[in-house]
């Protein structure tokens, strides 16, 4: 039997005594890039490299990252970051303004590479891994970045642009020997220093460049700060800690925590939320290389894993693989990135009565969190996205003119919070259109808050479609399709998908007729990551429908779609 839902009184008088005892959680008022907050952490005062290392220091001895046979403890971790960072330092001058790329998957290194940039005051970029090599050589280029630490694919992709973008490759695990450096021979130099660097660090620079996928099909470059991110970390050890004071007999830490990274780390999610906060919370990380549903069950149980955050998509394959005493030590299954189908929510409560259920809403934007709903809530409001996680997240629903919306009513929904970004990458007037007055980032998303704070998604005003957690532009994917011989119109949209929450699906038209249905989406495939290949293909036999601006109505266009069976699938 789980605990009764929470109530907002309860709530708010916990979160009051929590406030007034200090310690990590003692909060200010203060003004950031000129808006004014109620409650900003004051520990955010710190640089997260030096948040790091006082946290780092208390759980030395504990394991902190387990890769296949390799384990490395916190104290192994971040004496081969200092190298790293001091090795940037002394040989590439890196500091404060200088940023270095990360293109590798889910490998040790790439957490020792992301905390060497961070503890020099330089921005770490960690690219998407699964770019094709252009993309990846696009994302460097436009931060600006000549180092890059990769593994062997990435530097096979990127490696016919090293003279042009001027780039220096740093390989991992000896997979890319033609690499400009060795990443394991520069932390096996022990003549390199290990401490700290002293370098201060503006608590508002940048740590982190993300791409996140845009309704113009151009990747944004999100610019995100130390104190936004400290501020985040620090907000889910609040939650975590108000919620064992509201129902001490959940176990909602466990004795020995372990979570599973199944997730890729150059995704907000993995890096904040699985990464970060295992840092934070001494924790033991579980990596996988990529993700696979029976090894994952696997590794929980020979772990003894005690939480997994993932995508809807992994949450729904491994309840469907997976055998109860597989999962026996793993007390949560935590999703986020799209919204997970309730059927899914359902099923996993009749085969794992005792697992619970929970979900997060957040965008790379606001560092991965703004909202959370678990346990008794999760089950009764399977649709909602939860509560704003307090003290200091905001959450309402906007008009189009900016006008801040009654509860129950439908509009924009909108995030004040020191956790939001700084700008994004060299697009100012983009910058200024995500705020309305006073602060408010506009998400994107359309839905509404209720009268007692929980948060509903209903809609995208954006242009994107949510793939098992990875967002997708599709006015990238018409161009792609628009490129193809005899192709004059296109329209893509998501498709609905019980696996991925949605898949790409897509709609053309040729003046000629007959269009290869195969050869087309084998021309996609060549232009767009795979992720981004349509998987479900209509043709029409007249132009497509228009709005009163004379643009397509896509919306029309999917619903008329959606009553047929697709003319080129995936499944066929």
């Amino acid at each position: 039997m789980q605990p009764e839902p929470f109530r907002q009184e309860e709530i708010e008088e916990t979160v009051k005594a929590m406030l007034g005892e200090g310690g990590i959680f003692a909060t200010a008022p203060m003004t950031l890039q000129g808006i004014d907050y109620d409650h900003v952490f004051q520990l955010s005062m710190a640089s997260l490299r030096d948040l790091m290392a006082m946290r780092g220091a208390e759980h030395a001895a504990k394991e902190l990252i387990v890769y296949e046979d390799e384990r490395y403890t916190f104290g192994e971790v971040w004496t081969k970051s200092m190298r790293f960072a001091n090795w940037l330092i002394k040989t590439h001058e890196v500091g404060a303004g200088d940023r270095v790329a990360i293109a590798m998957r889910n490998y040790p290194e790439w957490v020792m590479a992301f905390i060497g940039v961070i503890a020099t005051g330089a921005t770490v970029v960690p690219l998407n891994a699964w770019w094709p090599g252009d993309e990846l050589c696009e994302g460097a280029e436009r931060a600006g970045t000549k180092l890059v630490v990769c593994d062997g694919k990435r530097f096979e992709a990127m490696a016919g642009s090293k003279d042009k973008l001027g780039l220096t490759f740093i390989g991992v695990r000896g997979e890319a020997p033609q690499a400009d450096v060795q990443f394991n021979e520069v932390l096996e130099d022990e003549v390199i220093s290990a401490d700290v660097p002293t370098v201060p660090i503006d608590p508002d620079s940048d740590f982190c460049l993300l791409y996140t996928s845009g309704s113009t099909g151009k990747p944004k470059g999100v610019l995100l700060t130390h104190r936004s991110a400290t501020n985040a970390l620090i907000s889910w050890s609040f939650a975590l800690t108000m919620a064992q004071r509201l129902r001490p007999e959940y176990p909602f830490v466990a004795e020995k925590p372990a979570v599973l990274l199944a997730l890729p780390l150059f995704h907000v999610t993995a890096m904040h939320i699985v990464m970060l906060l295992s840092w934070f919370t001494g924790r033991k990380t579980v990596f996988m290389y990529r993700w696979d549903a029976e090894k994952a069950a696997e590794l929980i149980k020979q772990e003894q894993i005690t939480n997994m955050v993932g995508v809807p998509t992994m949450a729904h394959d491994l309840i469907q693989k997976a055998n109860p005493e597989d999962l026996a030590s793993l007390i949560d299954v935590s999703t986020g990135g799209a919204k997970r189908p309730e059927t899914q929510v359902k099923d996993q409560k009749e085969k794992f009565e005792r697992l619970n259920a929970s979900s997060g809403y957040g965008l790379t934007e606001t560092n991965a969190m703004v909202a959370h709903i678990t346990l008794r809530d999760y089950q009764e409001r399977p649709s909602s996205a939860g509560r704003a996680v307090p003290p200091l997240n905001q959450i309402e629903a906007f008009s189009e003119d900016g006008k801040k919306l009654p509860r129950g009513k439908e509009g924009e929904i909108c995030i004040k919070s020191p956790l939001n970004f700084r700008a994004y990458l060299d697009d100012e007037e983009a910058t200024k259109a995500a705020f309305h007055e006073g602060g408010w980032f506009r998400s994107g998303d359309i839905g509404y808050v209720d009268e007692d704070n929980y948060v509903y998604i209903l809609d995208r005003s954006k242009d994107l479609i949510i793939r098992g957690g990875e967002n997708i532009g599709c006015l990238e994917v018409e161009n792609a399709l628009l490129s193809f011989p005899g192709v004059d119109e296109a329209t893509v949209f998501a498709v609905p998908d019980e696996r991925f929450g949605e898949i790409v699906g897509a709609v053309v038209y040729s003046e000629g007729g007959e269009i290869d249905l195969q050869a087309l989406r084998d021309h996609a495939a060549g232009e767009l990551a795979a992720y981004k290949v349509p998987e479900r293909i209509w043709t029409s036999p007249q132009t497509l429908p228009r709005g009163g601006t004379g643009k397509v109505d896509k919306r029309m266009t999917r619903q008329v779609a959606l009553t047929h069976p697709a003319h080129w699938s995936a499944l066929s």
